[in-house]
């Protein structure tokens, strides 16, 4: 007995001596130092410079990554439109992400109910934001049922919004970052969640908006987070977040017209040794130029042809030929009269579903035909107008707000960047395109259909014929019209390197043995 007693006594005075190590300077971490000064990181002693670990962004609600790469942008097929709009041209794109769906009728709808109970005293907001259900109706065509219930009924719950302009498909992007930070925020503490009653409550302008946060002119109800990471110079707790602490999504957004191509054609599937690891490198090759979403698998591509119950089944949902929307009753070959939902039919090689058919789906790029012989070959972009914030309210962050939350932007001063060497003008929609640097003139919007509000979308609808389900497609439409054929999807920059989070060893760029090169 005495003995068990004793070694009782020894167990205890070890853990006691292995806690007391462990709080002590053998276990102490020692703190990052800074390769430029020496100085410590995170360290109050030596200035209280925080540096949050590198790591990659967490995927956002609704996303999938899609690794970039380099592909052919542009026509896949026989230009038979005539239109010569889409000339192949090769171009590299950066890894980003992008909705596995359209947004769907749900999803609009909880921006309208965020929308009337934040603004509720603001008829004009609301009205501005709801999207035109009378693009169902035809003069020759009984569409009211769709007219009065496709948007509000749930059995269409999950079906593609549509009515829908660019100009309301843009600020639903941004208030979707919204929403996503507010509640990141709200759930790692560092914002109380009673501000949500306040702002459902008619909060009006003093609504969270992430780019108002970041700048100090929207502090909401700090919360009191647990075991919290976040210190200022003086060491002590912070609950003011910076986007250097990677605790913030990036924006949502409209994806660009070379992203959702280069997502719909679904490239790493038709890599055959994709990389897995650092010791297994992938093969530099794209095996097939895909004629739509789905990988190529036999002469009839718009149908399934391997052998099963779903053999001959339509993989997307489109018009086959005049007055043939879904087939003979007992045989329909897609389903579907109009929109479908969301999640139907086949997902390409990243996941996505509906990138060929069911609705077109907005980009964020302005219209010219001649794109893909001017825009850069990385991150291809028409659309660009440069902005600062509108400070002329003062120097008081609060006065940088709109009516809405959001921050006052004004294009910048192009006498001020006269001594720049990357870009001298802040409206650059219409750079190389008909300006003086050009030295042509296209009279777009006084000559033509074309103007600086022409947005391209994509990606062919269930009104439409399989030319347009071709990714390489491509049509406009103003940005303040909207159509019973057209929805959209949300995408996200990636930051980090671009094998992403999936892949072992994330790192930007080869690392190799440190070792001399021989002479």
């Amino acid at each position: 007995m005495l003995k068990q007693v004793r070694n009782c006594i020894l167990l205890l005075s070890a853990i006691g001596a292995f806690a007391s190590c462990k709080n002590g300077s053998i276990f102490k971490k020692k703190p990052e130092k800074s390769t430029a000064t020496g100085w410590n990181y995170n360290d109050k002693n030596q200035g209280g410079y925080f540096v949050a670990k590198p790591k990659d962004i967490k995927t956002g609600p609704g996303l999938v990554f899609v690794q970039g790469g380099t592909f052919t942008m542009g026509a896949t097929q026989e230009d038979v439109m005539g239109d010569w709009n889409n000339v192949p041209r090769r171009v590299t794109v950066n890894s980003f992400f992008i909705d596995k769906t359209e947004v769907a009728n749900v999803h609009y709808r909880e921006y309208i109910h965020w929308i009337e109970n934040v603004f509720q005293d603001n008829q004009a907001v609301i009205d501005g934001a709801k999207p035109d259900t009378l693009v169902w109706r035809s003069e020759l065509a009984y569409n009211e049922p769709y007219v009065e219930y496709y948007f509000r009924h749930p059995s269409y719950n999950y079906y593609p919004v549509v009515g829908v302009t660019w100009r309301q498909a843009h600020d639903f992007c941004i208030w979707r970052t919204d929403r996503v930070n507010e509640i990141s925020l709200i759930n790692a503490g560092y914002q109380n969640k009673n501000v949500l009653k306040t702002e459902l409550n008619g909060g009006g302008q003093d609504n969270f908006n992430t780019k108002s946060y970041l700048m100090g002119a929207y502090e909401g109800v700090p919360g009191k987070p647990k075991n919290n990471p976040l210190k200022d110079a003086q060491g002590r707790p912070r609950t003011t977040v910076t986007m250097s602490d990677g605790i913030l999504f990036p924006d949502y957004r409209l994806p660009t017209e070379a992203e959702w191509e280069y997502a719909a054609l679904g490239y790493v599937g038709e890599n055959p040794e994709p990389r897995r690891s650092e010791k297994k490198r992938g093969e530099e090759l794209i095996a097939n130029k895909q004629l739509y979403a789905w990988q190529n698998d036999g002469f009839d591509n718009l149908r399934s042809t391997r052998h099963g119950a779903w053999q001959g089944a339509f993989l997307a949902n489109f018009k086959r030929g005049a007055g043939d929307y879904m087939g003979t009753a007992g045989g329909l070959n897609d389903r579907s009269a109009i929109p479908s939902e969301v999640t139907s039919f086949f997902p390409n090689s990243y996941g996505l579903y509906n990138m060929s058919g069911n609705v077109n789906e907005w980009v964020a790029d302005v219209y010219r035909p001649t794109t893909n012989q001017d825009e850069d070959d990385l991150n291809p972009f028409r659309g660009n107008v440069f902005t600062k914030v509108d400070k002329s309210g003062g120097e008081d962050p609060e006065n940088w707000r709109d009516s809405l939350g959001r921050i006052k932007e004004i294009p910048e001063a192009d006498s001020t960047l006269t001594h720049r060497r990357n870009y001298q003008r802040s409206y650059a929609i219409d750079y190389l395109d008909g300006d003086s640097l050009s030295r042509a003139s296209y009279g777009y919007g006084i000559t033509t259909l074309i103007s600086d509000k022409s947005r391209v979308y994509k990606g062919g609808s269930w009104n439409d014929m399989p030319y347009w389900l071709s990714p390489g497609s491509r049509r406009y439409l103003q940005e303040d019209q909207s159509s019973s054929t057209i929805g959209f999807r949300c995408a996200m920059t990636h930051y980090g390197a671009p094998e992403g989070t999936s892949f072992k060893h994330n790192k930007t760029g080869n690392f190799f043995p440190s070792r001399r090169q021989k002479r």
